[in-house]
């Protein structure tokens, strides 16, 4: 049996292989031909668009499709073996369908380890590379990426802590100043320090925030007291990288990093979460979806049916499309109710499970 392992293999990595190339190509053409007036724009060289974009493209085009092409590719290559009567003959020789099967759970196994890999660690950083370039060649010209606190692209409204906010006006990130800041600590719903400054900058010195003409103003229920300061050093936690405007940053970040960020602005009370957990979950949820989708793909065109692999990938198609659906709408609801995102990340998985033993068990064996 270990040949027959191997065929069928074999048969699934390079069948993958190809549609993954296939589709590259497309996906390339189909991106250049829409972003042709940026690049010309950029002023980049062939050469400078497929360093500086391309190589972060494609990777980032692989993860997001992955488990498509594993479905595609073991729908096409075992509805061709069922075609040629292959599978009746490696049934009729005495293998069981459960041990036909097992080839097919060990490359589903291995793409799925190999997407969960690379989603941790090595996608993020192609990610960073095409945000990088989105963000200074192609999102500045997007207003619907370009709206901000108050009309302003350069002021920040944030969470230090549970009580303690900080606004933040004309902001530069490549001298790390500031024009105006306020700082407000709320205590039972009353202010009980305020400061404001007229500008801001990072002392990279001391790695602390320095502020030029600071009054603090302290209250309390009897008094309130004031005090002027010609420059302020002020430990607050608040980096310099933190203050970007990063609509990429749960795509960029390493899983490690993730869970770091995450924990960091849960412990400032930071709401609207939602979004970066259940990325933290698909990152694991989406590689067993690969086993999933590898053993129905196996179970629909392991049956010789009229239509041959045509009805086999129409019905592959449907199945995937569906797929996909339902995770959206699983995330869409995680982020914009209560939902909980473990459960936004899992859901299409744990119905898929469902559809995949009911269309096992009706498959004759």
């Amino acid at each position: 049996m270990r040949k027959l392992d191997w065929y069928i293999l074999k048969k699934l990595l390079v069948t993958f292989v190809f549609c993954l190339l296939i589709f590259t190509v497309v996906a390339v053409a189909v991106d250049s031909s829409e972003k042709a007036d940026d690049f010309v724009k950029a002023k980049l060289s062939t050469m400078g668009v497929i360093k500086n974009y391309y190589i972060g493209f494609v990777p980032w085009i692989w993860s997001l499709l992955f488990p498509l092409f594993v479905f595609i590719a073991v729908i096409f290559f075992t509805s061709k073996m069922a075609l040629r009567s292959e599978i009746i003959a490696i049934l009729a020789s005495g293998t069981s369908y459960n041990r036909f099967l097992r080839p097919y759970l060990v490359g589903g196994i291995l793409l799925g380890t190999l997407l969960w890999a690379g989603s941790r660690w090595w996608i993020p950083k192609a990610v960073a590379i095409r945000s990088n370039f989105q963000s200074k060649y192609i999102d500045k010209n997007d207003p619907s990426k370009n709206l901000s606190y108050g009309g302003c692209s350069s002021c920040f409204y944030l969470k230090l802590d549970t009580n303690t906010y900080i606004g933040i006006r004309d902001y530069d990130t490549s001298t790390k100043t500031a024009r105006t800041v306020f700082m407000e600590r709320v205590k039972n719903n009353k202010i009980t320090y305020n400061l404001r400054a007229e500008s801001m900058k990072w002392d990279t010195s001391v790695n602390k925030w320095v502020m030029a003409n600071a009054a603090e103003r302290y209250v309390d229920s009897m008094r309130e007291r004031i005090t002027y300061h010609p420059n302020l050093v002020l430990s607050i936690p608040l980096k310099p990288e933190e203050l970007r405007k990063d609509y990429y940053i749960k795509d960029k970040l390493t899983t490690p990093e993730l869970v770091s960020f995450i924990k960091r602005e849960e412990a400032r009370g930071t709401e609207g979460l939602s979004a970066l957990k259940v990325e933290h979950y698909r990152r694991t949820a989406t590689p067993a979806a690969v086993v999933l989708l590898t053993l129905i793909g196996a179970v629909i065109a392991s049956r010789k049916t009229r239509g041959g692999s045509g009805m086999h990938l129409a019905m592959g198609i449907v199945i995937a499309a569906l797929f996909i659906l339902s995770d959206r709408f699983s995330t869409v609801f995680a982020t914009k109710s209560n939902f909980p995102p473990m459960l936004a990340a899992w859901l299409p998985n744990i119905v898929f499970a469902l559809v995949a033993y009911q269309m096992y068990r009706k498959t004759p064996k």
